[in-house]
């Protein structure tokens, strides 16, 4: 096996890769499809509304990391929700929040993070569900916002250029596969680089995209592919990597601000050149191409990461719409 199939080997075993498989049994629980309402698959529903778009979209976060992390967990509720809107080509517009926990002390400092992320992006906690007499925290949050021009995951086609594009200006907190990059950033950066996407989106500069989740990049862009119908060809020697991180902890790492974006050839240089002036790292790092196979690329070397037609991912595959959608 060479050093390229190993790497692709391994990000396909990664728990941060295969852990996205749960969205397909959920869906296939509720007989939900591309086509079901609000188009499952992408990064938040949308439902038309007049001249664009109502986005929603929740997010839930493991026991344990509310319990161990209480402060962190109710940033994230904000960030990683916002996040999913302006995925969408949007600008979110209010949350609420689920939360449990065994008493007021447990649950403040997890409060404490959501309000503290909810100022600095600029997004009101507008309601939401509370229970102090629980075992345990738990923590989940939604989220509301409205897009004038859509960014989705089933756009995609071959012959775009893929574009990862990532704030470096952060660090890996210990062992765990997080790149938060909003520690110590001032509130107006952070809105005004989440603004780049809605912006992008009206300049009709993206053709499709997802922001890049736990996943990390290879699950990210195997969801990307799977929604579209397409492979994607990723040249691992043009991912840009913060100093001294390991390219296969990179592929399996959840940025604090990290988006995939495919676009038409021609558009690729000025959506890079967007990300610059706001000191955020943005490469073409491959390309759509015909087929169901994820596929990583150094030099001439070539090897699998996932091939959505032989072990569907999601499960939300393209398919030909119905006739009475």
């Amino acid at each position: 096996m060479t050093d390229l199939a190993a790497l692709a080997a391994t990000l396909a075993a990664h728990p941060n890769v295969t852990g996205k498989r749960d969205i397909d049994a959920v869906c296939g629980a509720l007989g939900l499809g591309q086509y079901s309402p609000g188009r499952p698959g992408d990064d938040a529903a949308a439902l038309r509304d007049g001249d664009g778009w109502q986005l929603m979209a929740t997010e839930g976060f493991m026991n344990d990391f509310v319990a161990e992390a209480p402060w962190f967990a109710g940033w994230c509720a904000v960030m990683v929700n916002v996040s999913d809107i302006a995925a969408m080509g949007g600008r979110a517009t209010a949350l609420t929040n689920a939360l449990w926990a065994p008493d007021a002390a447990t649950a403040a400092e997890i409060l404490r993070g959501m309000a503290e992320a909810s100022a600095a992006y600029g997004v009101p906690i507008v309601g939401g569900h509370s229970n102090l007499r629980t075992d345990r925290p738990q923590l989940a949050a939604s989220i509301w916002g409205r897009a004038k021009s859509l960014i989705t995951s089933f756009d995609a086609a071959p012959g775009d250029v893929l574009i990862a594009a990532t704030d470096l200006r952060g660090c890996y907190p210990g062992a765990a596969d997080t790149f938060p990059a909003f520690l110590d950033a001032p509130h107006d950066r952070l809105r005004g680089d989440l603004a780049l996407l809605p912006e992008l989106a009206e300049a009709g500069l993206v053709r499709a995209g997802k922001d890049i989740s736990q996943g990390g990049i290879a699950g990210t862009a195997v969801m990307l592919a799977e929604c579209s119908g397409v492979g994607i060809e990723i040249d691992t020697d043009a991912i840009v990597l913060p100093p001294g991180t390991e390219l296969a902890r990179w592929l399996v790492t959840f940025p604090s601000f990290g988006f995939l974006l495919a676009t038409r050839p021609e558009d690729a240089a000025e959506i890079c050149a967007r990300f610059a002036a706001r000191d955020i790292a943005a490469a073409a790092i491959g390309r759509i191409v015909d087929g169901s196979a994820v596929t990583l690329l150094a030099g001439s070397a070539r090897a699998t990461l996932w091939d959505h037609a032989a072990a569907p991912y999601l499960g939300l595959a393209a398919a030909q719409e119905p006739a009475h959608a």
